[in-house]
């Protein structure tokens, strides 16, 4: 029996062809892609960095934990190992779990919930079931990762339809969009695969790795910006674009003015 930290020991294997570029590195361009979230992680936090020195734990913890996404990622593409599988699923999960705990908004709360400190619970208990979960059916976990998102565009929808500011709006309508892009990618990686072997292209999954990415530096200040509304209320949350509003692609994040408006 092979061991768990094996090269190949995963029932899971996307499309591109293993070790064609490499005799370490078993996929080469989904390997290389999760560059992106190292990019991530640095940027989200110096642009926001207002909002960091408001709620620097949260932010950091976030930031961090992003950065180990990229990691085993990285880990998994170049092993394909059983081990960098779970690591690569298990960090996802608990990214989402620590920014659940950290920014869902209280007025969403069960109603047995006195405070932010039972959810906080809730959350992590729901978190430690889920990963011992994982271990039953460790090829299912990706679909289910993918489908927590269907629940963030409707706590989305939710928050938008109480704000008139038209950037956030647009900010938010430029995040689905890439997040529709890295999921398409990501499901004909995974349904399509012969017909982009025959053509010689295997590359979708290296391309979900850039896409989420792209959709997560929109969604992160769009979480912040709800949260400030709720937690910061001296605060009025306002968006700026890096480098500058007239680039075709931007990249937004949060400041802070006072005395705060109701959006």
């Amino acid at each position: 029996m092979p061991s768990i930290f094996s090269y190949q020991s995963s029932e899971v294997d996307w499309c591109e062809s293993n070790f064609e570029r490499s005799t370490v590195i078993a996929e080469y361009y989904n390997t290389i892609s999760n560059v992106s979230f190292f990019i991530l992680s640095p940027v989200l936090l110096y642009l926001n960095r207002q909002y960091r020195q408001q709620r620097a734990f949260a932010l950091y913890f976030v930031s961090g934990l992003l950065f180990c996404v990229g990691i085993f990622s990285t880990y998994f593409h170049m092993t394909l190992s059983y081990v960098g599988q779970l690591l690569d699923e298990l960090s996802i999960l608990w990214t989402l779990a620590v920014a659940y705990a950290f920014w869902y908004p209280k007025v969403y709360f069960p109603r047995l919930f006195a405070g932010g400190k039972h959810f906080f619970w809730l959350s992590g208990i729901t978190t430690v079931i889920s990963t011992l979960m994982s271990f039953i059916k460790p090829a299912f976990n990706a679909y289910v990762l993918n489908c927590i998102a269907f629940h963030l565009l409707y706590l989305t929808r939710r928050e938008l339809k109480k704000c008139n500011d038209k950037r956030v709006h647009r900010m938010a309508k430029v995040m689905v969009m890439w997040w529709v892009l890295a999921i398409s990618s990501w499901l004909s990686d995974r349904w399509l695969c012969g017909l982009w072997q025959a053509i010689n292209f295997p590359y979708f999954h290296s391309f979900w790795h850039v896409l989420i990415a792209m959709s997560l530096l929109y969604c992160c200040p769009l979480v912040i910006y709800f949260d400030i509304n709720y937690e910061m209320p001296m605060f009025k949350p306002k968006l700026g674009y890096w480098p500058s509003d007239s680039w075709p692609v931007v990249v937004p994040y949060i400041i802070l003015e006072e005395p705060h408006k109701q959006c």
